[in-house]
Order: structure tokens, then sequence, then C-alpha cells
């Protein structure tokens, strides 16, 4: 079934191509924005760039570390680089430059993962991303952006340019339902409440926002009134959304496409704890790498459906009335 289906939303869009947009919208009315391309640009939508400011798009090829380590060099030198890649190997090949020739230093540079999560699907877990959130989570200067539609993404990508210092966005290989109208105000750092409800709260970020909802639905068919609440800042986390969703629902549930060690569930867990204690329980991927399969199959094998949403949303109801 397709993303948002059951909760009516707006046919999906590729967030790549969204991205590869949104990213040329911003090079017209920035000039210090450049473009660092991983030899993907056709995959990531970073080509939208080369053909109108080929004097600002640079292919360094398959050299993921050389690369942060050009754009650490222009970012010193005033300049705003976008790094474009998948997400695995962006962060995982170049882990050790991001650290210390970005974060450390501090420098404005953007990450841009792309195929991130399982979407890479047949291609297997060699170029999924499922440990993103855990590795640009452990770097303390980094903001992570998970946009979960394509109005978010639009945003998303301007929020990068517009703040000083390392981001990071995760993009998608999947196309995602719309969930916001066009040219809707985000807040970096501010989560936003996508559907109201009293008995359960379920956090969500990326694609699993529109599951989210999706999962609502079946929970209103029983009586169960779940509010949703999209992540699409995991650093800063929204703490005080997070605590008042605990204080007025009771129960929560996370929802990520990712591992649940050191992702979303883990950081919503701990404000929790530190804020208004309620039931948590999580969806997300269990100390696993997914073989290979399309997104439907993968998402249903490893438990990312609506209905897994909605099973452990009657868990943590049920564990708040012990």
């Amino acid at each position: 079934m397709p993303l948002g289906q059951l909760a009516g939303l707006a046919p999906a869009e590729q967030l790549r191509s969204v991205f590869g947009q949104a990213l040329l919208e911003v090079c017209r009315e920035e000039p210090r924005v450049v473009v660092l391309d991983g030899d993907l640009g056709s995959s990531t939508g970073a080509h939208a760039m080369r053909a109108e400011f080929p004097a600002r798009f640079f292919n360094l090829g398959i050299a993921e570390s050389n690369m942060v380590g050009v754009g650490a060099g222009l970012a010193a030198c005033g300049y705003v680089p976008f790094l474009v890649s998948l997400s695995s190997f962006l962060l995982c090949n170049a882990f050790d430059q991001i650290r210390l020739s970005v974060c450390i230093a501090g420098l404005n540079v953007k990450l841009v993962g792309s195929h991130s999560g399982l979407t890479t699907g047949r291609e297997g877990p060699s170029s999924m991303s499922i440990e993103d959130y855990a590795l640009t989570g452990g770097l303390p200067t980094m903001v992570i952006l998970v946009p979960s539609d394509p109005a978010c993404m639009r945003w998303a990508v301007r929020a990068a340019a517009q703040h000083s210092g390392p981001v990071y966005i995760r993009s998608s290989r999947e196309a995602l339902p719309h969930i916001y109208p066009a040219g809707y105000r985000f807040t970096l750092g501010k989560a936003n409440v996508v559907r109201e409800g009293r008995d359960v709260t379920l956090v969500a970020c990326g694609l699993m926002v529109a599951v989210a909802l999706d999962a609502a639905v079946l929970l209103e068919r029983e009586g169960i009134e779940a509010r949703v609440l999209d992540v699409h800042t995991l650093r800063p986390l929204d703490v005080d959304a997070i605590a008042a969703a605990a204080r007025e629902t009771g129960a929560i549930v996370t929802a990520e496409e990712h591992l649940i060690r050191g992702g979303l569930g883990a950081a919503v867990a701990q404000a929790v704890v530190n804020t208004w204690p309620v039931p948590v329980r999580h969806v997300g991927l269990n100390d696993v790498y997914p073989m290979s399969g399309s997104v439907e199959e993968l998402m249903a094998r490893y438990g990312l459906t609506a209905r897994h949403v909605a099973d452990a949303a009657r868990e943590a109801i049920a564990a708040k009335r012990r």
C-alpha cells in the first residue's frame, strides 16, 4: 500500500528531485553556495545545479573523504558547500574527516545523505544507511534535519543554507506523499503536531511520518485517538513538544527507518525519562542489517508498517493502565 494512502495524503513526489530543485533555488539567491558531488548527481538530484551554475558544481568522484576535506577548505574561505552523495558512502567512508575537519572546527559545511534508510532496496545492505542518525548524532556540533515530505525538504535545504555551522540533511530514494501544503512555515528545532490525539503520541521522522499517520487511522477505527508528531529536526530535539506529548497523552511510540539504538527512539526515550516518564515503545530496526528486497517488502519484514506502529501504540496504552 502506498505511504499515506489510509491518511488520504496527496500523491507522492520524489524527494531527491525536490532536493535538487530546492538547492538550485538557494543557489540562485546565495552566490556563496557551491555543490560538491560524489559522482552520483543524477541519482541524488544534485545534478540540477550543474547545468545552470557549472562553475559552482564540482564532481570529485567516488572519493568522499577528499570531498569532505575540499568542502572544509571552501567553508574556511567563506563559501557554503553542500556535499552530496549516498548517505552510507558519505558518512561511513568520510567520518574521520567529518569529525576532525568539519565538526570540531565548527565549519559551515552541509552534508546531504541521499538514499537513506532502507530505500536502496534491492541493492542491499552495503548501500543502506541505517546508522546515520547515530553517526551524525555523535558529533556535538551537527544539526540533523529529516524531511518528511516535499515541502519539508524545500524548507530543510533553505534552513541548512541559512544556519551557520555543520548540518546533515537526510534524503530518501523513495517518493514521499505531501503532508504539508506548499509554503508551510517550519521552524528549526520545533516539531510539528500533524494530527491531534489524546490517547497516545506517535513520534516519527522522515518517511515514517506518513506511516504514523496511516497507523493513526487504523487506531481511530478502534476509538483510539493518536497524536502524530513530526520530528523533522532530530537535533536540536524539541524536548518541550515531547514532554507535552508525554504529559497530555500518557504514552509514546517512536517510529523511524533506522536502528533503534542511537536514533530517534533513543533520543525521545531520554527526553521522556528526563521530563515526564511514561510508557514508550519503539518501532525501528532492532540490531539487524536488512536483506535485499523492494522497499515495501523490507518495511513489512522488519516491522516498519502502519500495522506495526498501531500494535506498538496498543502496547504503550496498555502499559500506562497497569
